[in-house]
């Protein structure tokens, strides 16, 4: 197999397929190269996604035969590093490619085992030391006391995969040489440039900015060709030393630096069409990259890299990377304004978390304000310590609870309870029942799970254990219970305290047949309730009521257990998507007391549920803020759609400002902003050709609106389209 899959391809000259033309700024701005806006349209495209080959070997490959686990990981990656095809295209400044199609099924190639995500590896630890750094540590390791044979080979193997690692370095650094000697001058000179900033990275820490974005890219890479499906981190803070150095130094210019950071931004979708998720969209590949916010020591890290991410979003609206931005009362007008700026452009790409709330959740359940002060995610939007963190969550879905319980999803007499309290205790004691299931799983996690000894190379402290990612080997051990459909059992309780109970409109076994019956014949005591009622959403303080007093008591339940048999159990509010999969017929939901029918895909996270929330943004985010959300240290989001008539020109920018500005004032936690219409949104369904790039935020990831199967789609169109 030749090491040059691709190293030529269409030219800047050559017509694009039609429909496939980045979205632009619509503020005009125009920053980058032609070459770069080509090499971006390239990658959008999906033709390096489609170019993907399956590995070249098998597990009964003769040199994988009768190794431990772990060993025959490393080989596996040695055979990877020495076979995968490399792609390396004429302007790049930026190389280095996973390769593999496996690899993006969330595959470990040529193992058939499954590889790792829902994490942030230690690349910030790893480009401080390099790989020699690491190997060191490796080896200070085995050389002292205290292993066992299991330990040893666990180690052993994480030197095989840094051998690897700098086998697939070498091959491109031949590459290259041989690239150059066949370009013409202008085209050498390219070469000579990216070789050089690759030469001594990532095996010795970087020195310029070209060889910190290099370096990191291709740890990053490698940790993709290998299938690992690993977030960023807080890009910035890894990389703004680097920039400010050559600054001062007089090296580079901002417009060369931001060309270098975009063809790492352009390297972020190369698996772009490679995979078909089920309907719920592409880029779902946890590529979460963080900025801003304040580091250990509590100090803003905001610098030139912010500022130059945002111009990269805003101009080629790539949106494989979703950016989470940590924000405080302290965050600058300066930011909060370029935030706003690339926001209302759309794309779903930017979101907000409010580090103060974020920080103060973290130390309450336990971790030192250091290492709170560090928090990231897990490539999604959930709350871990980057590169310290072995991460799982629970979902469970607390509406399909509260339907169980009435007696709707089976026969026979239905329910009735002589009072409210009643009732409520008697959901409550099934929720702490779900929990509890939960907690007995959790206390097995991340033991003799699956080999990863080239993740593990990147988390504290495998190396001083001797023991994996999936082996306890992590610092910290996360198993996170998550609860799925807040808003709409909230709003449930409360219609039913109120129509059974305050106004005794109807006794409970009533309403449960009304709802047995799919709301047939009732339809107006249906709409009353969902246009009259209180719900979650409006900043009404009977609906908010309810809410907090069921998040306290649901909080309640798994504070009771912040830590057992070594594992951290923080508590999450999420859905992530699967309010469709409840939604359908065997999921577990029927039709619901605050007026849905059976089959409706219902509030998402920690959102109202859509089209009940009819007061503005502003009230969403009282409703949301209205809970003690520090006790939520794993998360819990919520999401705006606004339409974009509202939010031209200066007082639009200003808006979204004064939006951010209530949400960290009022002690939000995650906040993701849609600025889409409907109107765009339906005319995408009907000509898809039309709009190949308009991307979506769904949850922590962000899709191209026209990968989403029709029931994906309809869920964001039936979010409540907001005003300004």
């Amino acid at each position: 197999m030749r090491d040059l899959q691709v190293s030529a391809g269409r030219s800047a000259d050559t017509p694009s397929p039609a429909g496939l033309e980045p979205k632009r700024a619509t503020s005009g701005a125009r920053r980058l190269s032609a070459e770069t806006h080509e090499l971006a349209r390239r990658a959008m495209s999906g033709e390096h996604g489609g170019a993907l080959v399956p590995a070249p070997f098998g597990p009964d490959h003769e040199s994988l035969q009768g190794l431990s686990a772990d060993m025959q990981y490393a080989q596996a990656l040695m055979l990877m590093c020495e076979l995968a095809p490399l792609r390396i295209l004429p302007g790049e400044l930026v190389v280095g490619s996973a390769t593999l199609r496996e690899a993006a099924y969330h595959t470990t190639p040529g193992l058939d085992v499954p590889s790792t995500s829902h994490t942030t590896v230690g690349f910030d630890r790893a480009l401080k030391i390099g790989y020699r750094g690491l190997r060191r540590e490796i080896e200070d390791r085995l050389s002292r006391n205290g292993l066992d044979e299991r330990g040893r080979e666990f180690l052993r193997a994480m030197l095989v995969c840094l051998q690897a690692a700098g086998r697939w370095h070498q091959r491109h650094m031949d590459l290259l040489a041989e690239m150059a000697q066949q370009a013409g001058e202008g085209e050498r000179e390219s070469c000579a440039l990216v070789r050089d900033a690759l030469s001594r990275v990532p095996e010795e820490p970087p020195k310029t900015f070209h060889e910190a974005v290099q370096a990191l890219w291709f740890m990053f890479a490698l940790q993709r060709l290998a299938g690992n499906w690993s977030g960023i981190g807080r890009i910035d803070e890894m990389l703004g030393p680097f920039l400010a150095n050559d600054l001062a130094q007089g090296r580079i210019a901002l417009d060369e630096a931001r060309e270098i950071l975009a063809h790492f931004w352009i390297k972020g979708c190369e698996w772009t069409g490679a995979h078909d998720f089920g309907g719920s969209g592409d880029a779902q590949h946890y590529q979460n990259i963080v900025l801003s916010g304040v580091d250990a020591r509590g100090q803003d890290v905001t610098n030139e890299v912010t500022y130059l991410v945002l111009d990269i979003v805003e101009e080629l609206h790539i949106s494989d990377f979703p950016i989470a931005i940590r924000l405080s009362s302290a965050s600058s007008e300066r930011l909060l304004r370029r935030i706003a700026q690339v926001q209302r452009h759309g794309g779903g790409i930017v979101a907000v978390y409010n580090e103060e709330t974020v920080i103060e959740g973290l130390t309450k359940f336990g971790y030192s304000p250091e290492d709170a002060r560090g928090f990231a995610n897990d490539g999604c939007w959930e709350v871990i310590m980057p590169g310290r963190t072995a991460f799982s969550y629970r979902p469970f879905d607390a509406l399909a609870i509260l339907h169980e319980l009435l007696g709707l999803s089976h026969e026979g007499p239905p329910c009735d309870y002589p009072d409210f309290e009643t009732l409520y205790a008697d959901y409550m004691a099934k929720l702490g029942e779900w929990v509890d299931e939960i907690n007995l799983g959790a206390d097995a996690a991340f033991v003799g799970g699956v080999p990863a000894p080239l993740l593990s190379v990147l988390v504290q402290d495998c190396i001083e254990k001797a023991r994996g990612y999936h082996d306890r080997g992590a610092r910290y051990t996360v198993a996170a219970p998550h609860a799925g459909g807040m808003a709409n059992v909230a709003n449930s309780l409360a219609t039913i305290n109120k129509l059974v109970y305050d106004e005794a409109r109807m006794r409970l076994s009533e309403l449960v047949e009304v709802l047995r019956g799919d709301w047939q014949g009732h339809e107006d005591l249906r709409r009353q309730i969902l246009n009259r009622f209180p719900a979650y959403g409006n900043d009404d303080p009977e609906a908010d009521a309810m809410m907090q007093r069921l998040f306290n008591d649901y909080t309640d339940l798994v504070w009771r257990i912040r830590e057992r048999k070594g594992v951290l159990r923080p508590a999450g509010i999420s859905t992530f998507g699967r309010e469709i999969e409840w939604s359908k017929p065997d999921g577990g939901r029927r039709a619901s007391p605050d007026g849905h029918h059976r089959g409706e895909a219902l509030a998402t996270n920690f959102s109202p549920s859509p089209g009940t929330d009819r007061e503005g943004p502003s009230a969403v985010i009282k409703s949301y803020c209205s809970v003690d959300l520090t006790r939520v240290p794993n998360g819990a989001t919520i999401e705006l759609k606004v339409h974009p008539g509202g939010l031209e020109g200066e007082k639009g920018v200003a808006a979204l400002v004064t939006l951010m500005r209530s949400f960290v004032s009022l002690g939000g936690l995650f906040m993701q902003v849609d600025v889409v219409d409907n109107e765009t949104l339906r005319d995408a369904q009907r000509h898809p050709e039309k709009y190949p790039n308009l991307a979506v935020r769904i949850s922590g990831w962000s899709a191209r609106f026209v990968t989403l199967n029709e029931q994906w789609q309809n869920m964001i169109i039936n979010r409540t389209e907001q005003s300004s």
